[in-house]
């Protein structure tokens, strides 16, 4: 199948073929068409699995043949997204496949003066890509309205609950139109996330993709018996290892993520660190800086990591294991992407040894320790 068996109307299949993209991934395979007709989507399914697309494309294409009423341009398409960087990501994707379309799109997020987003906001857009938080003070002061909202987009639902959103998410359903099509993304679906999908979705086309083994089965995996103490030196020795390619380190903690920049910054390997801590401009120069491969090591905590879409990413290093099993899933899921081969190394200490057991557990498999 090619984006050409999926009535996608001629100029968004003009910005898709000069990107090079012609066929879909498997979820923009079930989804676009559903979504083209308006219907609500249940979407499983991870980071890296082009879901980006899988809504934004049948949402440029309902709004460029659905005419504005009045001559103000209202905001009609709403992204609800839990992250900075993510928002940033999902208004940069929509500006690739909304080239040859006269839509405006604009991101909102907070962390950053709001006077350069209210001036856009102004001159009138008709999608918004927004977090949480900056969307409610702006509807607070009165500059944003989602009374013409047609098309709604839930994404990352699970970790919009993990990092506290869900109040707000609460407080934001009411003020949407009743009729309206909605969209929901979640790579997980706990209890929580089942209930309010329930809640705001009629009738949806489910779509899954990606069980947590598949992601697993197409990564190389090593684990490393080591010892606290021991892990910045192993650390180096790997890296050093590696002088050519884009790792990504994972840290448990934004204090851990800081001294692991500095250890290796002391060895002379070239790194950043990115976590909430970081003012939005550090963050963007350090993300834009490893994608075009001037930084090799980007040190990250979890929920600052979380959307991060990073083509080629050769290596994955759990620096430390992650609490919850399936956030290690979420990690070595960034690399070994669209059929490229990935690489995941892990460092576990005797206290991680039952995080660990966890993750064997979760991926029904026994990952191979590295001699």
């Amino acid at each position: 199948m090619t984006f050409n068996d999926l009535e996608i109307m001629e100029p968004i299949l003009r910005a898709l073929s000069e990107k090079g993209y012609t066929t879909p991934t498997p979820i923009q395979e079930q989804a676009i068409m559903p979504a083209l007709h308006n219907k609500d989507i249940l979407g499983l399914a991870q980071t890296g699995t082009g879901k980006t697309a899988a809504f934004a494309i049948p949402i440029i294409q309902q709004l460029c043949s659905d005419k504005p009423q009045g001559r103000k341009r209202e905001i009609r398409a709403l992204i609800l997204t839990p992250t900075r960087e993510l928002a940033i990501q999902i208004d940069d994707s929509i500006r690739e496949y909304n080239k040859y379309t006269r839509l405006r799109h604009t991101v909102i997020f907070g962390g950053v003066k709001q006077n350069a987003q209210v001036n856009t906001l102004k001159g009138g857009i008709d999608i918004l890509v927004a977090t949480p938080g900056r969307l409610l003070d702006l509807i607070g002061q009165g500059i944003i309205t989602l009374q013409h909202i047609r098309h709604f987009v839930l994404d990352e639902a699970d970790r919009m609950l993990d990092m506290g959103f869900i109040h707000d998410i609460k407080r934001l359903l009411p003020l949407l139109p009743k009729h309206k099509q909605t969209l929901f993304f979640s790579a997980t679906m706990p209890d929580s996330i089942a209930t309010l999908s329930r809640t705001i979705l009629h009738k949806p086309v489910r779509v899954e993709v990606t069980p947590v083994s598949s992601v697993v089965e197409t990564i190389d995996q090593r684990i490393y018996l080591v010892e606290k103490p021991d892990k910045k030196d192993l650390l180096i020795d790997l890296l050093k290892q590696e002088p050519d390619h884009s790792v990504l380190v994972f840290s448990r903690t934004k204090h851990g993520a800081d001294k692991i920049a500095r250890i290796l910054t002391k060895a002379g390997i070239g790194s950043a660190a990115i976590h909430g801590n970081k003012s939005q401009n550090a963050r963007q120069r350090a993300l834009s800086e490893f994608k075009a491969r001037t930084t090799k090591v980007l040190i990250a905590t979890d929920i600052a990591a979380r959307g991060i879409d990073i083509d080629q990413l050769d290596l994955v290093i759990n620096y430390d294991l992650p609490d919850v099993a399936e956030t290690y899933v979420h990690r070595i899921g960034r690399t070994g992407r669209a059929g490229n081969s990935g690489r995941a190394l892990t460092f576990c200490t005797s206290e991680e040894k039952p995080m660990l057991r966890d993750i064997q557990k979760l991926t029904g498999r026994k990952l191979p320790i590295a001699n």
